[in-house]
Parts: C-alpha cells; sequence; structure tokens
C-alpha cells in the first residue's frame, strides 16, 4: 500500500498552527515503510490555500498539530485524511509513530466514503 502523509512544518518540525506553516514535508510511505521525504513551500497563504495545494500535490494523508474546520472539509472534500492533535516532531519520528500506532493524536478526521486505504484509526 502506497500512501502520501503531508505534515505542516516550521524549522524542520510539526509547525502547530497548520496555517501560518513554511513548508509542507511529503512523507511518501509503501508497505509502512517510508521511502522518500521531500519538502515543498508552499504558495502565500489565503483562506483554503493550503488544504487544496496540499491535496493537489497528492497527499493521502495530513498529519497535523491544530487545524481549522474549513481546512478539514476542504481535505475531505478531496479524499484526504486528517490526523490533528499531532506533537511537534520531525517528520520521519511523526510517521513511523504514526505507521507503529504509537503516535498521540487528538481527532481524526477521516473520509470513509469507498474506503478501501487499510489505515488504522489511532
Amino acid at each position: 500500500m502506497k500512501k502520501i502523509i503531508s505534515i505542516p512544518l516550521e524549522n524542520g518540525q510539526l509547525c502547530p498552527h497548520f496555517g501560518h506553516c513554511q513548508a509542507f514535508a511529503y512523507v511518501e510511505v509503501t508497505d509502512n515503510s517510508i521511502t522518500n521525504i521531500t519538502v515543498m513551500n508552499p504558495p502565500e497563504h489565503q483562506p483554503g490555500s493550503f488544504p487544496r495545494w496540499v491535496a493537489g500535490k497528492g497527499a493521502t494523508d495530513v498529519i497535523a498539530g491544530g487545524m481549522g474546520p474549513m481546512a478539514v472539509n476542504l481535505f475531505n472534500e478531496a479524499g484526504v485524511n486528517v490526523f490533528v492533535g499531532a506533537p511537534v516532531d520531525t517528520p520521519t519520528n511523526l510517521v513511523n509513530n504514526f505507521l507503529a500506532g504509537k503516535l498521540k493524536l487528538s481527532a481524526n478526521y477521516c473520509d470513509h466514503h469507498g474506503d478501501e486505504s487499510g489505515h488504522d484509526h489511532h
């Protein structure tokens, strides 16, 4: 199974405020192993621009600290699963803990229509 997990970054670690991040990590995962990490700078922030941009870059999942309801809804409309309440940490640590079911999250906003992603709810 392949997924692309996007994480908003500030100084190389998860940015606790989604809309204020400096960049996004795109962590490619195949068969529960990280195969590649790419960091991209987003366009200028406007309401709704980050979710559309992240989804347009192929993200299947987003791990974030805090995120407003508009962003969550835009991601869900695009079929992107949202996991919020993650701690400030590196993308590698966050994704490895997520894949192992050890990442502490406050909420999961998953889009389940026709869900065959096989991800577990942590």
